[in-house]
């Protein structure tokens, strides 16, 4: 039975106090994951990596290409974790390892070397992914998951439209140590939201409807 709330939030489908208040908290900490996704776009890394190694641009193309791939990879096979550890594990046990890798692309000596921690973080970049979705459809009752989604998805987008505007001013000399910095306050942005995640929802029900 859904429960009496302000009107906003029903025109919004969370009809239920219990909703409303853990989409609220996931969609703070998915601002700041997604802001700090933001200083790492990939129009970003492209023009880090043609201004820090004169990268051709027909290589980059291969580079993005081999990324996706691997991210698309990651995400397939997360389904397997989520059922073996659980949604909330197998986004920070796979989120937070490939955040340090991110942080570590442009502190590593050589293109090559900044390439290859580059793709190893995107093997497994994304496999918090449909855990993420597969953890807010859980915690909600099934006449509010598509509303959960919608809103948290929204939040996303608008935390992600700011942080480009920032990385403008850092990105201005390569030859500054601030050119380094996207990918450092990225990773230790997210980082900051795998713990804050884990710190909060580790010993909150997660299991996810038989349906």
């Amino acid at each position: 039975v859904a429960e009496a709330g302000p009107q906003w939030w029903a025109k919004f489908g969370l009809h239920r106090e219990s909703s409303r208040k853990i989409v609220a908290k996931l969609s703070a900490l998915f601002m700041v994951d997604a802001f700090a996704g933001g200083f790492v776009m990939q129009t970003i890394i492209v023009y880090w990596f043609y201004k820090a190694y004169h990268t051709p641009v027909d290589l980059l193309g291969a580079y993005l290409m081999g990324a996706n791939v691997l991210a698309g990879l990651s995400a397939v096979a997360a389904g397997c974790m989520v059922n073996r550890f659980g949604a909330i594990q197998t986004m920070v046990m796979t989120h937070l390892p490939s955040n340090v890798l991110l942080m570590l692309v442009p502190l590593m000596p050589t293109e090559r070397a900044a390439v290859t921690v580059l793709l190893l973080r995107f093997s497994i970049s994304q496999m918090d992914v449909p855990a993420r979705n597969a953890y807010v459809a859980a915690v909600v009752d099934s006449d509010e998951r598509s509303a959960a989604g919608g809103i948290t998805n929204l939040v996303r987008s608008i935390a992600v439209a700011f942080s480009p505007v920032l990385v403008t001013s850092l990105i201005a000399d390569p030859t500054s140590f601030a050119f380094k910095m996207p990918f450092l306050i990225a990773g230790g942005l997210k980082i900051v939201y795998d713990l804050a995640v884990w710190y909060s929802f580790t010993y909150a029900s997660e299991s996810l409807p038989d349906e």
